[in-house]
């Protein structure tokens, strides 16, 4: 069985800083780009960082753009989003998401981040 699981999350204050984990497991992703996502009460879902299978590239929403790090260890099968400088607008639940092409196939059950202002 497929499972991404995600944890880190919580209460933090604005301007905090908080470490996102993403363990997959049930197949290896060491060949997928991954992704991590959010989605905040009455939003749509965006797509906030992206890292490739090696970790050699990475992409960022414009909103976490030099506050948000995305990494990950192939090793550990487990991607990681650092979030700094974290703001009330940051709060949301947050999904890790493996791809494979240009979709992404997998998803976990969301952690929730809640920055207090």
């Amino acid at each position: 069985q497929v499972r991404l699981v995600e944890s880190g999350g919580g209460l933090v204050q604005a301007g905090g800083s908080l470490r996102l984990s993403c363990v997959a497991s049930g197949r290896t992703f060491s060949s997928d780009g991954m992704g991590w996502f959010r989605q905040a009460p009455g939003k749509e879902r965006e797509r906030v960082a992206a890292v490739s299978w090696n970790g050699g590239s990475t992409l960022y929403g414009d909103s976490v753009k030099g506050r948000f790090t995305v990494s990950r260890d192939n090793a550990l099968n487990t991607v990681y989003l650092q979030m700094n400088s974290l703001k009330a607008e940051d709060t949301a639940v947050y999904y890790c998401a493996a791809s494979q092409g240009l979709t992404y196939l997998y998803w976990g059950q969301g952690t929730q981040v809640t920055v207090s202002s």
